[in-house]
């Protein structure tokens, strides 16, 4: 059944695509965060470790949610480590660096996630699309935080 929900296929598509370059930057955010809260020493071990549970349980939810918005607009999200690979900008970790280094991966992390929701705003701006607007207010405003919180670990 065709979809009719306002919003043009060309627009609908620009939305997915956007949205799945969102959900890989997520997924690998995710995955890197859960790998430090596994792999995290040093004096602030217990505190990091919480920290980086909680982390990564909000951002498993958010790869829920932005999944779902893509197959809403009527297109497959993307669910495989080579395709979440090929759309993410956030590079993969294989080592092990120690507690300052996560911390700091971690901002950027997090702030390329809010960039990459930026560009997808605009587009769903333009499709009058606020569900999507709505998503990415909200994935910023968590990201943003959450960047602010970390970053402020690396103070002296």
């Amino acid at each position: 059944m065709a979809i009719n929900i306002g919003i043009s296929e060309q627009h609908r598509k620009q939305l997915a695509d956007g949205l799945s370059h969102l959900l890989a930057d997520t997924y690998t955010l995710y995955i890197k965060t859960h790998n430090f809260h596994w792999n995290v020493t040093g004096p602030m071990f217990q505190s990091l470790h919480i920290m980086f549970e909680t982390q990564y349980m909000e951002l498993a939810g958010a790869v829920d949610e932005i999944a779902e918005r893509i197959r809403a607009l009527g297109f497959p999200a993307p669910g495989s480590y080579q395709q979440f690979s090929q759309l993410t900008i956030i590079k993969e970790e294989t080592n092990v660096p120690d507690a300052k280094s996560m911390i700091k991966q971690l901002v950027e992390g997090q702030e390329a996630v809010v960039r990459t929701a930026r560009g997808v705003l605009k587009t769903a701006d333009e499709a009058n699309d606020q569900p999507t607007v709505d998503l990415l207010t909200r994935r910023m405003e968590s990201h943003e935080k959450t960047a602010w919180m970390l970053r402020s670990l690396l103070e002296e």
